[in-house]
Order: C-alpha cells, then sequence, then structure tokens
C-alpha cells in the first residue's frame, strides 16, 4: 500500500486513540477497539510483507491488545496511558517515515 495511505491510516488511528482520553459514550470505545484491531491487524501484515519483522511483531501484539472478542481489563488510566503512548508512536513512525523520503 501507498506510504502516504499508511501515514494516513496511522494518524486516524491515533486521533481516534487520543479523543479515548475524553468521556465518550460506551459505543465509541468499542468502535475504536474494532477499527484498532482492523488498522493493526493490517500494518501487521503490511509490515511482515516488507520484511519489517520488528514492526510487524509489535502491531500484531497491539492488535491483540485492542481486540474487541476478549477484553483486556487494564483499568481507565491504564488505557489512558496505552492510549497516548501508541498514538505518540504511531505519529512518530509517521513522522520518520517522511523525513527518510525526504533525504
Amino acid at each position: 500500500m501507498n506510504k502516504n495511505v499508511l501515514a494516513l491510516l496511522k494518524l486516524g488511528l491515533a486521533v481516534l486513540l487520543l479523543l479515548c482520553l475524553a468521556d465518550m459514550p460506551y459505543g465509541f470505545y468499542q468502535l475504536v477497539r474494532f477499527a484498532a484491531t482492523a488498522a493493526f491487524a493490517y500494518l501487521a501484515y503490511d509490515s511482515f510483507k516488507r520484511s519489517e519483522d520488528g514492526k510487524g511483531l509489535l502491531f500484531a501484539a497491539l492488535a491483540v491488545l485492542f481486540q474487541p472478542f476478549f477484553k483486556i481489563a487494564l483499568g481507565r488510566l491504564i488505557w489512558n496511558i496505552v492510549d497516548v503512548v501508541v498514538a505518540v508512536a504511531l505519529i512518530y513512525l509517521v513522522v520518520t517515515t517522511f523525513k527518510k523520503k525526504g533525504r
């Protein structure tokens, strides 16, 4: 997939994760879990296809963490920390991708 589309996917997911910090209806969090699982699964697939095994394993682990079927109960505070860390990491990946592209 095009790097620009992957960057938009990562940025969109980062925005959704940061919106989880607000007081939203429960359905929003469920939607984010489904979207995050699908996005991380695709990013894992794409990373493995590009032979970036480290990123692929990280994205696969995140897909498992966010999956909505067997919920991992971490508590609101821990989930907020996870959401912020993952969102910042996704933004960092986008920025470094475009810095490499600009060189």
